[in-house]
């Protein structure tokens, strides 16, 4: 079964709608990664300032794969990541929106979908 990885960024509000076009922008950034299989960038509704970043891999191996290739990339070269972090092509990184990040991993061990009619 599939792995999945949550990236939980604490967000100040006036940051929020700023790593939310950093997210728009990131032009299939993780889409087309082998082992790649599903991404949500969950917003908070109440009580918190952490947004949720989802992502379903098929494996251990496809994630730090893409971890160490295309995200190292991109957050090297400042072109926009997972994190919203990335900086402008051609010009000086901009400060992260996010003021703290933490990794939660995690083994699907059971799964459902609704039952078609």
């Amino acid at each position: 079964m599939s792995i999945v990885k949550i990236n939980v960024l604490s967000v100040p509000a006036e940051q929020r709608e700023t790593l939310e076009k950093r997210f728009s922008s990131r032009a299939g950034a993780v889409e087309s990664s082998d082992g790649f299989e599903w991404f949500e960038l969950l917003r908070p509704v109440e009580g918190t300032d952490q947004y949720l970043v989802y992502t379903r891999w098929r494996d251990e191996a496809a994630f730090q794969a893409w971890m160490e290739g295309p995200m190292k990339a991109a957050h090297q070269g400042g072109q926009g990541g997972p994190g919203g972090q990335g900086g402008e092509a051609g010009g000086e990184r901009p400060k992260p929106a996010a003021s703290a990040s933490t990794l939660w991993s995690f083994e699907v061990v059971q799964q459902a979908a609704p039952k078609s009619a």
